[in-house]
């Protein structure tokens, strides 16, 4: 699998299932452009990346804030656009009763209003290069999990973005496709634990989690990042539009899952 030639913009990508992917594209042959908010992670990667010989650019940006910037950015350094991939994300633990608006509002800036303002940016140029999105949604998407609320809408939402794009965009020759992981070993978990986190709870939780999946283990992000090199390949995906991808071990199959905070 090859992307030659190909400029892939990915956002959340100084950590977890975006780091993880950007190497992985860049070591396929793409240019890669990464956004992250963290400075410091979002250099690490660029160098890693660089080390290895494949062009690079980091844009310091907040996808709920910086969209034109970010796509400004992009094609004034690779000229051209072939592939989105819609990475950033935010997650809270709440539920009806405990529900902050304000914090609602956050998840949903960042996992949906931010994605379709960046996906509109980058239409006209995915169009010139008959390009196309990969949205990394989750299989909170899917089925409800408790104390997950604005989580979960917020991935439905998307899920349903996937979708209507797909049908909207595929006349002007652009696919629109999603992976939906279960538990994968990133900081995604610590971010949403907060003040009740520590490395004792989280290896708990991911081998909780894993031991109940068919597979019998957690995701690793190199699970995503071959879902999204799949789905975002001409040569392996030309036919495949409006995918909701699970990429969770088999999870979706079981009715009960015992463990929290998918």
């Amino acid at each position: 699998m090859s992307f030659e030639g190909k400029v892939i913009l990915i956002t959340g990508a100084s950590s977890g299932i975006g780091a993880d992917a950007s190497l992985h594209l860049a070591s396929k042959g793409a240019s890669v452009s990464i956004v992250g908010r963290n400075e410091k992670r979002l250099h690490e990667v660029a160098e890693k990346i660089k080390k290895s010989g494949f062009p690079v650019l980091s844009i310091i940006a907040d996808v709920t804030k910086d969209a034109e910037r970010i796509v400004n950015e992009t094609i004034e350094h690779f000229g051209k656009l072939d592939v989105l991939v819609n990475n950033a994300g935010f997650g809270i633990q709440d539920n009806v009763a405990t529900a902050n608006i304000s914090e609602f509002d956050r998840v949903f800036d960042t996992n949906i209003r931010g994605i379709i303002t960046l996906s509109k940016l980058c239409v006209p140029h995915l169009e010139k290069t008959r390009g196309n999105i990969v949205n990394v949604s989750s299989v909170a998407g899917l089925r409800a999990f408790p104390n997950a609320m604005s989580y979960c809408m917020s991935k439905a939402a998307l899920d349903q973005f996937t979708k209507c794009s797909a049908l909207d965009l595929a006349p002007r020759g652009i696919r629109v496709n999603s992976i939906n992981p279960a538990s994968v070993r990133t900081n995604f978990l610590k971010a949403l634990l907060g003040d009740k986190y520590s490395p004792e709870l989280e290896e708990k939780a991911y081998n909780g989690r894993g031991s109940q999946y068919p597979v019998g283990r957690a995701g690793e992000v190199s699970d995503t990042s071959h879902a999204i090199a799949f789905l975002a390949n001409q040569q392996s995906a030309s036919f495949l539009t409006g995918i909701i991808l699970s990429v969770d071990g088999g999870s979706l199959l079981i009715a009960n899952l015992t463990i929290n905070n998918q």
